[in-house]
This record gives structure tokens, C-alpha cells and sequence, in this order.
């Protein structure tokens, strides 16, 4: 990815500024990460190329509350931000926000595949 020369007080800066596709990766790990209340070891990440976008794919577990505290009592689910579907389709638009914002990179999707779940005990994925 290349970004125009800045500036400074008149000046046009010579050089490029880009950012490898190990470090997007690493922040696109990240945020879904956090989004999925996993670790950044857990998550797979891709890139391809989509009509001049960049496309990511994901493929990482999801965290869940324990079922037998489910079974006890359904509004668990509702603690943790509602069903495994509810909460992937919002942790795409985090991720997707996330690593727009802090990479400067345009991504035209995010894909997500949940792999398995974590169960554990908690709340709300922040």
C-alpha cells in the first residue's frame, strides 16, 4: 500500500510508506481478536484481492458462555451479546471499521467462519 508524500511546512517528503501484508494481518488478527473475545493465536487471516480492495477472510472460534450455565439459564446467552450468528455479523463490521481505521487500507468485505467455540465464564465481548 503507498500514500502520497506528506508534507511539512511546504515540503514534499520524498519516500513511500507502506505497510506489509505481516502487519496487516497481524492488526487484522488482532481486531478480530477482540471482536470474538479469542486469542490474536487462534484467528487465521487472509487477503485477496477484490476489484482493487482487499477482501479478509477469517477463520477463528468464538467465545460462548459455559452451556450447562446455559441450560440453567437462557439470558446467558444474551449476556455475551446474543446468538453465535448475532455476533459474528456485528464482529464483521468491528473488524472491518477497525482495521480501516487504523491501517488506511480499503477492504471492500470481511468474511468470518466460526471454527469451534471457548466456553467460558464472563459476559459481554467488549
Amino acid at each position: 500500500m503507498t500514500s502520497p508524500a506528506p508534507s511539512l511546512q511546504g515540503q514534499v517528503l520524498s519516500g513511500h510508506n507502506r505497510i506489509s501484508t505481516q502487519a496487516l494481518t497481524s492488526l487484522a488478527k488482532a481486531a478480530a481478536a477482540e471482536a470474538l473475545g479469542v486469542d490474536a493465536q487462534d484467528v487465521r487471516a487472509d487477503w485477496a484481492d477484490d476489484g482493487g480492495l482487499l477482501a479478509l477472510s477469517l477463520v477463528a472460534p468464538i467465545r460462548i458462555p459455559p452451556l450447562a450455565a446455559v441450560v440453567r439459564d437462557a439470558g446467558r446467552v444474551a449476556m455475551f451479546g446474543g446468538s453465535i450468528r448475532d455476533r459474528t455479523v456485528a464482529a464483521k463490521a468491528r473488524i472491518l471499521s477497525t482495521v480501516t481505521a487504523l491501517s488506511g487500507a480499503s477492504l471492500s468485505r470481511v468474511d468470518v467462519r466460526i471454527s469451534g467455540v471457548k466456553p467460558t465464564e464472563g459476559g459481554r465481548v467488549k
